[in-house]
């Protein structure tokens, strides 16, 4: 049978060490019209359904290009992605994360893929499990804190890759993963060249709090999507999971007794802590790391960016318009946000020609 969630200590906030951080960077260029600054709509934006059309139109190439592989994360445990490789490829392999009850598919996902793709990159969209269409891969349930299985999709993704460091970007909770693989990658041995986080959750305690205090849509949105995917994971194992009980629960109701059913952790509380990236979770992070977050954000209060730590390799982009994992500057073409990764991420081949000569 497959292990319940470990225990992990949890990663205490401690007392506010960077107020100043609580104003946009030097770096902010971010400046919408007027009528886009409104950070519900900047939320929105990035998920909507009149995207699209446009975006699969124009990420053909990339969704023509992708073969689906299986990887071997360790213990019995599949993660599904979705591989890209163009004709002339070239720069490092870029691995792109979605959000909580996103997928690869993601409209998000898609649009910055292609960007990369169309650029002679090597792109990976890689789904968390239970994501997508993966219900019926592993038995155990998701949660946050299943850190080792995806530190084990990176190791097994560089066998795909040999002699080529990877580049990761992650959006929301998959910035959130990024960002604890990164602060692991030497113990664990893995070859990653940098990191780019994008509104990552910083301290789940606040993130869950801020969705309940906020407009009823952003509660009512993810409880209908995490109840359609335990639908999904039911049906697949129908002798394991009965969710009958869940249905019309607020985030508060339905994570608690989900930890408790499914996971060894102590507490609600304790298993929130287990994925935080607050207090001293990302001291020893040596990747160079990036986190782009907006301090409109409704859903991640932007207080937990004064309980990061603060290692040489982290740096911040902090904006004042944005919204969540939002950045956009119009409603059609690339977004400031996928021209910043793109610039961030687009310069690989440098760190690929001394990984390989070092290997």
């Amino acid at each position: 049978m497959e292990p319940r969630g470990k225990r992990q200590q949890p990663h205490r906030n401690p007392p506010a060490l960077n107020s100043s951080l609580l104003a946009p960077t030097a770096d902010d260029d971010f400046r919408p019209p007027w009528w886009l600054r409104n950070h519900h709509v900047q939320s929105i934006l990035s998920s909507t359904s009149w995207r699209r059309g446009r975006v699969l139109a124009r990420a053909q190439p990339l969704l023509a290009a992708a073969r689906e592989v299986l990887l071997d994360c360790g213990d019995g445990v599949r993660l599904q992605c979705f591989v890209s490789r163009p004709a002339r490829s070239g720069g490092l392999p870029v691995v792109l994360m979605h959000g909580w009850e996103g997928s690869a598919d993601s409209l998000y996902i898609l649009s910055l893929a292609q960007r990369f793709f169309a650029r002679g990159f090597d792109v990976v969209r890689l789904n968390l499990r239970d994501h997508g269409e993966t219900h019926q891969l592993n038995r155990g349930l998701f949660h946050s804190c299943l850190l080792p299985e995806v530190i084990g999709a990176v190791r097994s993704l560089q066998q795909h890759f040999p002699h080529r460091a990877l580049q990761l970007a992650g959006f929301s909770l998959g910035g959130n993963f990024w960002l604890r693989v990164a602060a692991q990658a030497r113990a664990a041995k893995l070859q990653i060249a940098r990191v780019v986080a994008v509104s990552p959750v910083l301290d789940p305690v606040a993130t869950l709090r801020a969705l309940q205090k906020s407009i009823p849509g952003y509660e009512a949105y993810f409880v209908r999507k995490w109840m359609r995917s335990l639908v999904k994971k039911q049906a697949a194992w129908p002798e394991h999971y009965d969710f009958g009980d869940f249905a019309q629960r607020n985030l508060t109701h339905m994570t608690d007794e989900l930890v408790r059913r499914y996971t060894d952790f102590a507490s609600l509380e304790d298993y929130l802590n287990g994925y935080a990236i607050t207090g001293t979770r990302l001291a020893d992070l040596e990747v160079p790391s990036h986190i782009i977050t907006s301090l409109d954000d409704p859903i991640i209060p932007p207080n937990g960016l004064e309980q990061l730590a603060r290692p040489p390799a982290l740096t911040l982009t902090i904006t004042r318009h944005g919204g969540h994992c939002g950045f956009f500057e119009h409603l059609s073409g690339p977004t400031w946000l996928e021209r910043r990764i793109l610039g961030l991420l687009g310069a690989g081949t440098v760190a690929e020609e001394r990984l390989a000569s070092a290997t």
